[in-house]
Order: C-alpha cells, then structure tokens, then sequence
C-alpha cells in the first residue's frame, strides 16, 4: 500500500451558481491552481475559485470512479453532498 491518499473535490463560483467536480492527488496544490486560474478552460472561463466539498480516497481507481459518479449525478444531488458536509458553503481552502 503506497499511503498515498486522493481526492474527489467540488468547487463553485462566489455566487454559488456553478458546480466543477475534480480529482487529484495534491488537493491544496491543484486548488490553489484553480484559484490562480493556473488551470485553463472550464474552472478559468467561469471564475471557479470556491473549495466547497471533498472527499479523501484511498487510491487513484476509487477516486476515478467516485469523481464519474458525482459528475453523472443531477445538480440536487451536489448540493445534498455539499449541505451535508459545509452547510455554510464556506471556503475549505484555508482549512486543508
């Protein structure tokens, strides 16, 4: 076992409006790249730049198939996995 641990993220804009699903390795380093729009296209386009929702996996496979489930999921569902872990809809990027 590596140890190695992997994360599943939800972002949003400071409206609130609009939802990114990610994965990665690095969570601080990688949002932090989103919030310096380091990281062209989707996240740059629409000013995402908000931590609201992670979750920690154990390995790269589970982390890949748990990232489909959530962006395949409605928007309702989201928000449930939001609310249920940051009912406030803080930043979590200062807390990692």
């Amino acid at each position: 076992m590596s140890g190695r641990q992997f994360y599943v993220y939800i972002m949003t804009n400071k409206w609130n409006q609009v939802l990114y699903t990610g994965v990665t390795s690095d969570l601080r380093k990688r949002i932090f790249e989103h919030r310096e729009k380091l990281v062209e296209g989707f996240t740059g386009r629409y000013n995402i730049n908000k931590l609201v929702y992670f979750e920690i996996l154990e390995d790269a496979e589970n982390a890949i198939l748990r990232e489909k489930q959530i962006k395949a999921g409605s928007r309702a569902k989201k928000l449930k996995l939001i609310n249920g872990m940051n009912a406030d809809w803080k930043d979590l990027y200062e807390s990692l």
